[in-house]
């Protein structure tokens, strides 16, 4: 089943069967100067040869000629059935996308790269179906005349007064892996014309007699040969390190751009310059207090040139002032332009001696070069008398203001009068009210009438005669003249400055919102919290709703709706299957699409993808539905603010990827510990004991009882070493994985070292250990048998890292609402290094035991998990005078003196 762009089901299901992180397809076109010079023979010519060679070729679509040699080279080659659509009650054959995205061959051939597509297509265009293609991993030949690449577009129509509507951008034909140049002599393809093998007679006719003459093929051949070179130049240069790290980096072009239509042909200019001095190219646009006013379709065409001039390959810059050539000149040093193209535009007579435009320009910029291309239309900035056009709306509200701020001027004119002000004041007065009108109206209208109306009104009812528009005193015309000057400029002045505070104001509210994006994105933890951060911040900086889509292992989750304030309640559209699927191609392809663009333009959204380095981390929708589309500015900020958004999250992944290495890191070091002690400390014990077990076994008879007895204690000790080494081990890891279940009862703290001391060392009896307990009847929360282990650890370390008839005393006491337990000795104590890793997982410190064996280090670590999970804390200190006091502490309980 074709999927149309409104067919939302069908293209959610073709783009989840897609593989993700396909290797990117092969570009190859076929390049001609015209019709007719053999690019699809040449083509079809290849894929017979690639089939031959065992490529899964398929023709994906040829244009239907009326060429037997052409159709001849289809013959073996598996073609897809074009695409029947009906638009307008017309049959339509188009390229099937979606079939050729589900037969997947290796290789498939499109002709016509620049042909626009019906409507009711998923893309506009097909260098667009051809992008998807690539982007599936499918390597794609095509083909292409030199009339249809977009910066040449002016230069084709001047040579064959013929308007081709039908282009790609450059930047499809400069990214093709290949380019094949296809090309004839222009007499050859002149008798080909002839002999009808190319159009029908009648056709071919009309085409001798336009299109194609020698002089005209002579001249698009030489274009097509240069475009060429240029392509394989531009290669070498990349290929070239020398050249490609700065050796052009002085050159930056920079155009400007107005809403004139014939501003495309000035953009195209541009374009080629950059490319041929392979330098930065930006598009500037100077907004001034006039742009408000622009009409519809000046708007339209505005967007438009900045749309060109971005698939140009410019970098889109807005700033805002009413004087356009200073504007200019200082944008242009403040970023290094060596090189302004500007149009000339048809202006209204200058007045004697005026500067223009364009020699403002340069002496504001003298070291920088100035070139003018002609332009036929003027642009909506030459427009002198705008002020005078009237507002599209007129207010209601303004006119009522504007009616009593006249009233209010005419009864303070009476109070002067009756007072014997002189006339000045009553003019000052007037002045004074068309200031406050230009304050308080939209519009200069309001402005040039109260003006007027104020110079008739003093007249009217204060010069003489009164009540009547004549005047006696032959001065007064000049007066009448100067009051009507000055209001209109004071009037225009306050209008300005009144404009300049909302752009100025628009500015800081756009600054402070991206430096508000960007401290709160620094802030922002976690990808859930940055994704919700940046959207906000769109909705406050465009007043629209957003919808933004996370992605998860390798999907689209759920969408999170950001609604705009006084949004309508019904909002449920944005989360249909139709916005769905567009979001969900958004993430497959890694373009733009949705509401504005050329693809799947009948969503509600315009949707952007968040891309990281060669991912997308996230899609995000803004609502348009019925609203203007973006300005150029607006989508700049949104792109900047979305890169920042794409940093943040690529950061935060890889906080967790280096989370994730560390613990890997820490796995492997326990587990080269683990290893080591395996290796060393528990081979020390086994090898003692079957050495032990060996003596016994094969010379029993000869071993005194006391030899016998020493090394069963020895094979005893070493047993009882390898038992508690097991146990903590095991202890440690069910502590880790969350599976000790603690048995907490209340315990009297006598009965827990008691029997703690049962189970120590057997070499206790070397050592002197006691217990002093402040109360007899100190009882605490506890799981004893994990207690009695921490204890048995604690005097076991003091056992064996203290001489012989050291003294150890376990001592308890109550402080607050815990019992503290301190195990002290007076050995030789622990160095200050040492204690701040103690508690640390196969740590051991320098001491030397008194058997020799060194520890695991597990002890320790194991009564510190142990005491944690208890609630309590657990530390070491030196001992006063001599030797090391080993402390913990347990939630305290009260004995119950009723039982």
């Amino acid at each position: 089943m074709p999927i149309h762009q409104t067919d939302s089901n069908s293209l959610l299901k073709q783009l989840s069967t897609l593989p993700a992180g396909n290797k990117r397809g092969r570009l190859r076109i076929y390049f001609g100067y015209a019709a007719g010079v053999g690019k699809t023979c040449a083509m079809l010519s290849d894929a017979q040869e690639a089939k031959e060679n065992g490529t899964d070729v398929v023709a994906g679509y040829i244009e239907p000629h009326v060429r037997p040699e052409t159709m001849a080279l289809l013959k073996g080659l598996e073609t897809l059935p074009p695409l029947e659509l009906s638009y307008k009650g017309v049959q339509i054959r188009e390229f099937d996308l979606d079939h050729a995205l589900q037969r997947r061959p290796a290789l498939i051939l499109v002709d016509e790269l620049a042909h626009t597509n019906a409507a009711v297509c998923r893309h506009k265009k097909r260098y667009q179906d051809v992008e998807e293609l690539l982007q599936a991993g499918i390597d794609v030949s095509t083909t292409i005349n030199v009339q249809h690449i977009e910066s040449l577009n002016d230069i084709v129509e001047s040579i064959t007064g013929i308007f081709v509507r039908e282009r790609i951008p450059d930047s499809v034909f400069d990214s093709a892996d290949q380019i094949e140049l296809v090309d004839i002599e222009p007499d050859d393809l002149i008798d080909r014309l002839n002999k009808g093998k190319i159009y029908r007679e009648e056709q071919a006719q009309r085409a001798l007699a336009n299109f194609f003459t020698k002089e005209k093929l002579i001249a698009l051949r030489e274009i097509a040969l240069r475009r060429t070179a240029d392509k394989v130049n531009r290669i070498a240069v990349q290929n070239e390190p020398s050249k490609a790290n700065g050796s052009y980096a002085n050159e930056h072009i920079l155009v400007c751009v107005s809403s004139s239509p014939s501003n495309a042909r000035v953009i195209r200019t541009a374009a080629r310059m950059a490319d041929a001095f392979h330098g930065t190219f930006t598009a500037l646009f100077v907004e001034t207090s006039q742009t408000r006013d622009l009409e519809d379709k000046n708007r339209a065409a505005l967007r438009e040139n900045l749309r060109l001039a971005e698939q140009l390959g410019a970098q889109i810059s807005t700033v805002y002032s009413d004087d356009i050539p200073a504007q200019i000149a200082e944008y242009a040093k403040a970023s290094r332009v060596s090189k302004i193209v500007i149009g000339r535009s048809a202006h209204w007579k200058k007045w004697p001696g005026k500067v223009n435009f364009i020699d403002k320009l340069t002496a504001l910029a003298p070291t920088i070069d100035i070139y003018i291309i002609p332009d036929t239309q003027a642009s909506f900035h030459h427009n002198t008398f705008k002020f005078l056009k009237p507002p599209p709306n007129l207010s209601l509200a303004d006119t009522g203001k504007s009616i009593a701020l006249l009233v209010v001027c005419t009864l303070i004119g009476f109070l002067f009068d009756y007072l014997n002000f002189s006339v000045a004041n009553i003019i000052t007065v007037y002045i004074l009210g068309v200031q406050l009108n230009a304050i308080v109206t939209k519009g200069r209208l309001y402005s040039a009438v109260s003006s007027v109306l104020g110079v008739l009104l003093f007249n009217y009812f204060f010069t003489e005669p009164r009540f009547s528009l004549q005047a006696y005193d032959p001065g007064y015309p000049i007066t009448f003249l100067v009051m009507f000057a000055a209001s209109l400029i004071t009037s225009t002045l306050t209008k300005r400055i009144k404009e300049q505070a909302r752009q100025s104001a628009q500015k800081a509210h756009r600054t402070e919102v991206l430096l508000e994006t960007s401290r709160k994105l620094q802030q922002a933890k976690g990808k859930e919290d940055i994704l919700s951060e940046t959207a906000k911040q769109m909705v406050k900086l465009l007043d629209r709703s957003v919808i933004c889509y996370p992605s998860h292992r390798n999907s689209l989750a759920e969408p999170t709706l950001f609604p705009k304030k006084d949004a309508p309640a019904e909002q449920q559209s944005y989360f249909g299957t139709e916005e769905r699927a567009v979001a969900e191609w958004v993430y497959k392809n890694n373009k733009r699409a949705g509401a504005t663009t050329n693809t799947l333009s009948a969503a509600r959204c315009l949707y952007l993808a968040v891309r990281g380095s060669g991912m997308v981390l996230a899609v995000v929708g803004v609502a348009m539905d019925s609203e203007a589309p973006l300005e150029a500015f607006d989508k700049s900020l949104l792109i900047a603010m979305l890169g920042e958004c794409a940093l943040a999250l690529e950061k935060e992944e890889i906080n967790e990827t280096q989370k994730e290495i560390s613990m890997q890191m820490q796995q492997e070091q326990l587990r080269a510990n683990l290893l080591r002690a395996i290796s060393h400390d528990l081979r020390t014990p086994l090898t003692s004991i079957s050495g032990n077990a060996g003596i016994l076994m094969g010379n029993s008879s000869v071993l005194s009882e006391a030899q016998k007895q020493s090394l069963y204690t020895d094979i005893y000790d070493d047993s009882m070493w390898l038992i508690n080494l097991v146990e903590n081990l095991l202890s440690i890891t069910r502590i880790d994985n969350g599976t000790l279940n603690l048995n907490l009862q209340p315990e009297l703290l006598e009965d827990v070292i008691t029997e703690a001391l049962l189970h120590i060392n057997r070499n206790s009896t070397e050592h002197d250990i006691k217990a002093v307990l402040e109360d007899e009847l100190l009882m605490a929360k506890m799981d004893s048998r994990l207690i009695i282990q921490v204890i048995i650890n604690i005097v076991d370390n003091a056992i064996k890292y203290t001489q012989k008839g050291s003294h150890i005393t376990i001592s308890v006491k109550k402080e607050g609402q815990f019992i503290l337990v301190e195990i002290s000795d007076d050995g030789s104590g622990i160095s200050d290094d040492a204690k701040a890793r103690l508690f640390d997982m196969f740590y051991t410190a320098d001491n030397i035991r008194g058997d020799g064996r060194r520890g695991l280090g597990l002890g320790l670590s194991l009564c510190k998990s142990i005491i944690h999970a208890h609630g309590g804390t657990i530390y070491v200190k030196d001992n006063i005078p001599q030797g090391t006091v080993f402390g913990f502490t347990l939630q305290a309980e009260e004995v119950n003196v009723h039982e």
